[in-house]
């Protein structure tokens, strides 16, 4: 076997099964239950069988390479999400290709993933805005992580409003009177639901609602933002920051004006990057689960998501992955 390429027989004989079950196994078929495909697939690496692409994208009608496009990939989160869904891809022996949008046609971007053959098009973040309203190739199979639902296309998201709830909500029950927030774009639909996640617990709660100062997810625009609410005597003594980015700038603005953190004012973010419990104070934050997210993304591409419980009465599916709270040194009691 040393001096030929291994074939599906060799797999199947090593593996004690059927050829077809081998075939099934390179399909990524769901009909083979894990004990079999682990095994399939340890003889796969014994015998030295490499799947002929080629081959299979003639059996199957699909490429193996799936399309990405994001708005951009200076944000840790769009980066985060990104090799999330490079990963699930690579586990299902998927190929990526990546365009990158900025403010760009993203309908032209479609089209050209199209033209590529890819089996579908996962849609990150920010990119989903443009996209909504894109002309959509025909046939074209699109995922869309965080945005609005939209009968056209399948939809996975973090429960960001859910999330921002929780922060608020527990710096609430540290006694603090109300909470500011510096938040994303106002064109991001993960930014608007952190946002009404916030507000809607303020309002329930018959707090006053805190100030509000948009940034742009980087650390240089939270700075910016928390100089603004300082500036306008406005940051009080708990602050909710849509991202981790945003929080770092954050940190650094209060420390400047000598606001102890949480002793003076308690600081919230949102994402758990993986800086985030080395920053100083290490921050409480909301955590997006982010290779849930790709893997469920590139699943409801592929049509093997198992999460996509919710349908829209025209059948698009949509999957909502929750976002919990983890606590750390960065918020504190209200100040007496």
């Amino acid at each position: 076997m040393a001096h030929k390429r291994a074939s599906m027989a060799d797999v199947a004989r090593i593996a004690g099964v059927s050829a077809q079950t081998v075939s099934r196994v390179v399909n990524a078929s769901p009909r083979v239950d894990p004990a079999t495909r682990a095994r399939v697939e340890e003889a796969m690496a014994r015998s030295g069988y490499r799947i002929h692409r080629a081959a299979r994208a003639l059996r199957t009608g699909r490429s193996g390479t799936i399309g990405v496009v994001v708005s951009t990939l200076a944000t840790v989160g769009n980066s985060l999400m990104l090799e999330a869904v490079t990963d699930a891809a690579a586990e299902r022996e998927h190929d990526v290709a990546v365009v990158t949008l900025g403010s760009g046609d993203a309908a032209e971007a479609l089209q050209r993933l199209n033209e590529q053959g890819v089996d579908g098009v996962v849609v990150i973040n920010e990119a989903s805005a443009l996209v909504r309203s894109a002309d959509l190739p025909t046939a074209l199979r699109l995922v869309v992580v965080d945005s609005a639902p939209d009968d056209r296309f399948a939809g996975v998201e973090t429960d960001h409003a859910g999330g921002a709830a929780e922060a608020t909500a527990h710096l609430l029950a540290l006694g603090h009177v109300s909470v500011a927030h510096i938040a994303g774009p106002a064109t991001s639909y993960a930014a608007a639901e952190r946002e009404r996640g916030w507000r809607d617990t303020l309002e329930a709660a018959g707090r006053p609602v805190g100030a509000l100062v948009r940034g742009s997810w980087t650390s240089a625009s939270g700075y910016e933002a928390a100089q603004t609410l300082i500036d306008d005597g406005a940051v009080g003594t708990a602050l909710f920051v849509a991202n981790d980015q945003m929080a770092l700038g954050a940190l650094r603005a209060l420390a400047e004006h000598g606001a102890r953190v949480p002793e003076d004012v308690s600081v919230v973010g949102f994402d758990d990057v993986d800086d985030a419990a080395n920053y100083r104070p290490p921050l409480t934050t909301v955590r997006q689960l982010f290779d849930r997210l790709g893997a469920q993304a590139v699943a409801a591409l592929l049509d093997e998501g198992d999460d996509l419980e919710s349908t829209s009465a025209t059948g698009a599916t949509r999957a909502v992955m929750p976002a919990p709270l983890i606590v750390r040194d960065s918020t504190g009691p209200a100040p007496v």
